[in-house]
């Protein structure tokens, strides 16, 4: 059985030049077990589809299911299959960070909860903080708050939503390990996250959406064997000669050049010798998960 599976998922809203398609006939399925990728840019999207998987907003057409629930005529029972760490921060102001996983723990009918409490607490970084009021903890602690939140029942489907946007990197370390941990131990994962080489790290299978649409499905290994040129990353002061930087893709002094072989790599460094220009950090490598998805996201490849 699947965990998670979407079928067809259509979703559109009226806006006031027509309809907006945030989803178009999107299928895909996420395996028991599974530590699963969902990419995209921003819109293209991710978090209807997950707000349609917890409830919080119904398909036009479609479904979707977990550990075989549908969301919809089975919502109670599939939502205490889910555990979601939505991107924004919400938080209740009047409640210590103990009252408020007690209180979580209440909403699913656990009663006697705070050895596992005691436990995520202590998982997350937060032991020293149970007792402080919601409004004294740092935006990062605040994160690791809706992390536990949404693991005090013990969900075997948790549903991640960007959730280490803005934090420091103590945090993404911590809460990888833990989440991890529960992935061996059998839970599914499904992430969503701009820091692609937290993908690549994480995920053996990857999904792509892009304007609504399914346009990658496949393991992350292979996504990566499809990219099949060879990176030249290196630091410049100055500007590329144009017929470089037609081809390159550039962020602040970083520039990266996607080439078919040697041949190609020998040919720019020379162009830059011509043009007076010294790179420095010069790499060459393999392409990683940014890479890919760029090229996906501009129209390279085939939809899935």
């Amino acid at each position: 059985m699947s965990a998670i599976r979407f079928d067809h998922l259509t979703k559109t809203y009226d806006g006031a030049r027509g309809a907006v398609h945030a989803l178009q006939d999107v299928s895909f399925e996420v395996g028991a077990g599974e530590f699963f990728g969902l990419l995209g840019p921003n819109g293209a999207g991710k978090t209807t589809l997950i707000s349609i998987l917890a409830g919080l907003a119904r398909a036009s057409s479609g479904s979707a299911t977990v550990n075989g629930l549908d969301v919809v005529r089975q919502y109670d029972q599939a939502r205490r299959q889910l555990g979601i760490v939505p991107q924004e921060l919400v938080f209740d102001p009047f409640f210590s960070v103990r009252e408020t996983l007690r209180i979580q723990s209440g909403y699913f009918g656990l009663r006697r909860n705070d050895d596992w409490i005691d436990e995520l607490l202590a998982q997350l970084g937060l032991a020293d903080k149970a007792d402080h009021n919601m409004r004294q903890l740092s935006g990062g602690m605040k994160r690791r708050v809706l992390v536990a939140q949404a693991l005090v029942h013990r969900p075997p489907v948790i549903v991640l939503d960007e959730p280490t946007a803005g934090v420091d990197v103590e945090l993404r370390q911590t809460l990888w390990a833990f989440v991890s941990r529960l992935n061996r131990e059998g839970h599914t994962v499904l992430l969503t996250t701009h820091y692609l080489e937290e993908a690549e790290a994480l995920c053996s299978r990857i999904a792509m959406l892009k304007q609504g649409r399914l346009i990658a499905l496949e393991r992350t290994s292979d996504l990566l064997a499809q990219a099949a040129h060879t990176m030249l990353r290196f630091k410049l002061d100055g500007e590329l000669p144009p017929q470089l930087a037609a081809q390159a893709r550039i962020t602040g002094r970083i520039v990266q050049l996607a080439l078919r072989d040697a041949s190609e790599v020998e040919a720019a460094l020379s162009s830059l010798r011509q043009a007076g220009l010294v790179p420095e950090d010069l790499e060459i490598g393999r392409p990683d998960l940014e890479d890919v998805f760029v090229d996906r996201m501009h129209g390279q490849g085939t939809p899935a």
